[in-house]
């Protein structure tokens, strides 16, 4: 049985062309191809884009408003400009919208330097403190119930990627809860995860992109 190959379309991302499957998404586009877009929430095998960290602006020639690489579909003969005015604007205020509700102690976080929050003000030259938003911290206890990893909800960016790889395994012990301001990611009930139907395949911990779910062996001890 022949395979069928994908067809690919021509475009062009910050001045350089590349080649992209058609039906492919701008951000996976410009990362196969060496050319930079922070991210947070992306995920690569999902049927829909989440498209809710809002860091992945772009503008593309033709349109009036800047769109998120996540969610826009390579085109044919498309124009993207990765590093505008405007998405340099969009993005520095989505950034610091998130450092607004987390709690900035790298020296203290098992994901120091190893941390996609870090790796985006690096890229981008943004700073990790809050410069125009007051903090807004949400006070949440801490799930340390579980023998193999701690679930700490207050560094938690709402990217997503747990709640799906946890549904995609057929698990389903967290999921989103609330709205708005409040939304968090929980436990059915908001149980303590030892008492969920958590299967400890620690899946959530290795997809999440900052410290809020982190293994209990990787636990920095303090001094």
């Amino acid at each position: 049985m022949e395979r069928k190959i994908a067809r690919k379309v021509t475009l062009t991302i910050d001045g350089i062309e590349v080649k992209a499957p058609k039906g492919e998404k701008v951000l996976w586009a410009a990362l196969d191809n060496g050319i930079y877009i922070p991210n947070l929430c992306a995920i690569r095998e999902a049927d829909l884009p989440f498209g809710a960290c809002r860091l992945c602006f772009v503008e593309i020639e033709g349109r009036r408003s800047p769109v998120t690489a996540c969610t826009q579909a390579v085109e044919e003969g498309m124009v993207v400009q990765t590093n505008t005015l405007r998405v340099n604007r969009l993005r520095r205020t989505a950034f610091e919208l998130l450092l607004s509700h987390h709690p900035i102690d790298c020296r203290h976080c098992a994901k120091d330097r190893n941390c996609e929050l870090q790796r985006i003000a690096s890229r981008l030259g943004f700073k990790l403190k809050l410069q125009r938003f007051r903090p807004i911290p949400r006070a949440l206890p801490i799930d340390s119930s579980h023998p193999l990893f701690v679930y700490d909800p207050n560094k938690c960016v709402l990217c997503g990627k747990c709640v799906w790889v946890c549904h995609e395994r057929g698990i389903g012990a967290i999921d989103f809860a609330f709205r708005g301001i409040d939304t968090k990611v929980t436990t059915f009930d908001n149980v303590p995860l030892i008492d969920s139907n958590c299967n400890s395949c620690l899946e959530c911990v290795k997809v999440c992109p900052v410290g809020a779910l982190v293994a209990k062996d990787s636990q920095p001890r303090r001094g």
